[in-house]
């Protein structure tokens, strides 16, 4: 028997969709950079050529990976080195004139975010495929709040909060703590007196 869907949860289908559509290009592009990366000692090879997509895929994972970041908010978990990959992989050719072990690292870092990556798609893809069976998932979009309204606030929110409460603070202690109000008094008097 079919569970019949509100537009609420439809939305959170839509939305789990998109998000499953975006692990999946991150993954076949940091697929593609491995390729990439593996081709460049081939003989024969366009080394030039392979130069040039070796930093366009760089780039285009750069972009990707922040705002992969920001979409999937708690269902992100691709690993944290993934982006010091991507960094210190200036070009090929530099790569390759370090020594054998420093690229088998390299490879092998690969290799641990690639596990990330697909284990980030799978959640991803379970929690779809629970929202299609019907159950109600609570989603939090870009920017930090939850669809269910449960109260999430951005990131950026809660800094201010505590620059403000901080600052907040400081102005209480210097006020009600004597001596630290009688010296900024006293500096606040000598620079308005001269």
């Amino acid at each position: 028997m079919a569970t019949k869907l509100n537009k609420k949860q439809i939305k959170t289908i839509e939305e789990l969709d998109r998000r499953v559509s975006m692990c999946r290009e991150f993954m076949n592009d940091w697929l593609l950079f491995n390729q990439i990366l593996s081709a460049y000692p081939s003989p024969g090879v366009n080394k030039a050529q392979l130069e040039n997509q070796f930093l366009k895929i760089k780039s285009k994972l750069a972009r990707e990976h922040n705002v992969l970041r920001e979409s999937l908010q708690s269902d992100y978990q691709i690993d944290g080195n993934t982006m010091n990959i991507i960094s210190t992989a200036t070009n090929l050719e530099s790569i390759y004139s370090q020594s054998e072990v420093a690229v088998k690292k390299l490879q092998g870092e690969w290799h641990r975010s690639f596990i990330t990556i697909n284990e980030t798609l799978g959640s991803v893809e379970d929690k779809k495929a629970r929202a299609e069976a019907g159950e109600k998932i609570a989603l939090v979009p870009s920017g930090g709040m939850t669809v269910k309204g449960r109260g999430g606030i951005s990131k950026s929110t809660q800094q201010s909060l505590m620059i403000v409460g901080g600052a907040a603070g400081l102005i209480a202690i210097c006020y009600f703590v004597p001596p630290i109000h009688d010296f900024w008094a006293g500096v606040f008097t000598d620079l308005m007196g001269d």
